[in-house]
């Protein structure tokens, strides 16, 4: 697309965004209010919403273990060769996430997570860092004031728009190559912000291309830099999504009737809570009594005239205790929308496995939908755009996590809520085969069962035997 092509596509895209904002501004007002926001008079949705974002951190990619992993997308018949084939992609895994853990990557996807929690959209850009730093991946939360999507024929997010308004000096140092002059000016005049369109979308020859567009100060655009990708630098997901639409529905969209309400019961409260401290009063004008200069202070001598009543409290107009029936029901309704209290850490002490298992079996219920819809949109577009920078480097091998070369698998907290079921099931099917006697015992692979097993539970690979090993003997005491 020329220059001009892009600018006019983001303003058509813009245009069909247009509705959404106001939306957004209200939810923003509410969950993370901006320092120059009205005020705000319960902090429940704002809390939740945190909560959210650093559950959806800690289930989907926690930053203190491995949440991803590659296998062979094929069984080897070679024994030797599927060792081989399995250390060489669990380098792969381990060389990525070394490159994660060194990065930015915790910081800005909780960022972004906050956006999809509030407004149900998020965008992360994932670059390659230059030569010399810690990691090769540098990551960005786009704001989503910022960002403009649409959805190709696959039902992805996959063209992107990225407004940003720049001088020519951060321009320049942002992309180095690109060619912008700068008119001289005088010493106390500050240079001019120049509007940059940084655009996306896919190519069926060459993956993905991207073009950024500079509008110079007369208001002609011009292309800055451009450049193709096997996998798009920008990586967007949603949290919901209705047929028809294009960006996505969250939590806090959901629940904003209740945290209007709630935050209007409490401003009441306090205008309540005022009145009966400070008291409503009423006193004859009497030509000794002056209202207007009574200060009800401790201490303090009002004067009155003989024979006036002086100056006399009225009685509050009723008791406002429903407020806070009302208010509990508001705030139990707003944490249970965005799942505050559901899949954060239960503060209960001594919970049995049982009881842990199935309060994960219920977190994975309530975000079944979501997390497919993550697993989908954010966690294997990221784990192959991090690859193909890291297969370009020359530090993993030229692999494919497309179900053909390789295989992604998930062993985030959340992934394995599943996995611990089928295994918890799986050996409640060999205990009650062992007690049906020997015949029974002797249908049973005791290594296969192992192996399923060490797969399933995520096992690392360097703990079990080849499958053509010798079985160790076991050792007998005289």
């Amino acid at each position: 697309m020329t220059p001009d092509e892009i600018l006019a596509q983001h303003a058509r895209a813009s245009a069909r965004r247009r509705p959404l904002e106001g939306q957004w501004q209200d939810c923003y007002d509410v969950a993370l209010p901006a320092p120059n926001a009205a005020p705000l008079f319960d902090a429940t949705a704002a809390d939740a919403a945190e909560q959210l974002a650093a559950s959806l951190l800690a289930e989907l990619v926690p930053p203190w273990s491995r949440w991803f992993g590659l296998a062979p997308a094929r069984k080897v018949a070679d024994s030797a060769a599927a060792q081989d084939v399995a250390k060489a992609l669990e380098e792969a895994a381990e060389t990525l996430q070394g490159h994660l853990d060194r990065s930015n990557f915790g910081l800005e996807v909780h960022q972004a997570f906050l956006d999809l929690v509030v407004t149900g959209t998020g965008l992360l850009l994932v670059e390659e860092a230059p030569v010399g730093e810690a990691s090769a991946l540098r990551f960005s939360a786009v704001p989503m004031r910022d960002a403009v999507l649409e959805e190709g024929v696959s039902g992805r997010l996959d063209t992107v728009f990225r407004s940003m308004r720049l001088t020519a000096a951060e321009i320049k140092a942002r992309w180095p190559a690109a060619m912008i002059e700068e008119r001289r000016r005088g010493e106390d005049e500050t240079p001019p912000k120049l509007r940059v369109v940084e655009a996306a979308w896919p190519d069926p020859r060459h993956g993905h291309r991207l073009a950024v567009v500079v509008e110079e100060e007369d208001g002609t655009p011009r292309l800055l830099a451009e450049g193709r990708f096997a996998e798009s630098p920008f990586i967007a997901f949603r949290w919901l999504k209705v047929p028809g639409e294009t960006y996505g529905r969250g939590p806090v969209a959901k629940a904003l009737p209740d945290i209007r309400t709630a935050n209007k019961v409490v401003e009441l409260v306090l205008k309540n809570a005022s009145i009966a401290a400070t008291g409503i009063w009423q006193a004859e004008d009497d030509g000794v009594l002056n209202p207007a200069t009574v200060r009800l202070v401790p201490g303090a001598i009002i004067p009155k005239a003989p024979g006036s009543s002086g100056l006399t409290p009225l009685a509050a107009p009723g008791n406002f205790d429903v407020s806070q029936l009302v208010l509990t029901d508001l705030r139990t309704r707003i944490r249970g929308a965005l799942l505050a209290d559901r899949i954060a850490q239960s503060e209960k002490a001594g919970m049995t496995a049982t009881e842990v298992l199935e309060r994960s079996a219920q977190s994975a219920r309530l975000l079944g939908a979501t997390y497919g819809r993550l697993q989908a949109e954010l966690l294997t577009p990221l784990v192959a755009r991090c690859l193909a920078v890291l297969r370009r480097r020359g530090e993993i091998p030229a692999l494919l996590p497309d179900g053909r070369e390789a295989r992604l698998t998930y062993a985030s907290p959340l992934a394995r809520v599943q996995a611990r079921a089928d295994a918890a099931d799986t050996l409640l099917f060999l205990q009650a085969a062992a007690t049906l006697g020997p015949e029974a015992r002797a249908t049973l692979d005791a290594p296969a069962a192992a192996r399923w097993l060490a797969r399933t539970l995520g096992a690392p690979p360097e703990i079990l035997r080849p499958a053509d090993a010798t079985p160790a003997q076991p050792q007998t005491q005289e």
